[in-house]
């Protein structure tokens, strides 16, 4: 995995000995990962603009907010996530595929902390798990 520091290697690891909290997209197939603190950035769409990426490209990537005491999953599938029709196995799928893509940056990241997906972000699995227990 790629991981880009912006807007340097500097700033970045002069968060993580600080442990402030950093800001991170990482593409959906692993291959890269861009990080930052979160003041650099804010926003995750204005992380990649920042980084040279198009904003609008989003949805090509999980996003997470980190420190060491864990990361938070922005947890947003989209609706065309790898063109997978039904809503209930597309979010499953992003699920399962999040949680090893994300894991992987993690522990490249020397990070060895839990993934959470905030509440506000659970409606969807939620939904899954309320039709999986009336089958």
């Amino acid at each position: 995995m790629e991981i880009r520091k912006f807007p340097s290697d500097e700033s970045v690891n002069n968060a993580i000995i600080a442990d402030e909290p950093l800001l991170a997209v990482i593409a959906f197939d692993g291959k890269t990962a861009i990080v930052s603190h979160i003041d650099e950035a804010v926003e995750h769409h204005i992380l990649l603009m920042k980084a040279g990426f198009r904003d609008t490209d989003i949805d090509k990537y999980f996003r997470i907010v980190l420190d060491k005491s864990g990361a938070d999953w922005t947890f947003v599938c989209p609706p065309d996530y790898k063109n997978i029709a039904y809503k209930d196995k597309r979010i499953e799928a992003f699920y399962k595929d999040g949680f090893s893509v994300i894991s992987d940056f993690l522990h490249s990241m020397g990070y060895l902390v839990g993934i959470n997906i905030p509440k506000r972000y659970r409606r969807h699995l939620d939904a899954i798990s309320d039709e999986n227990s009336t089958i």
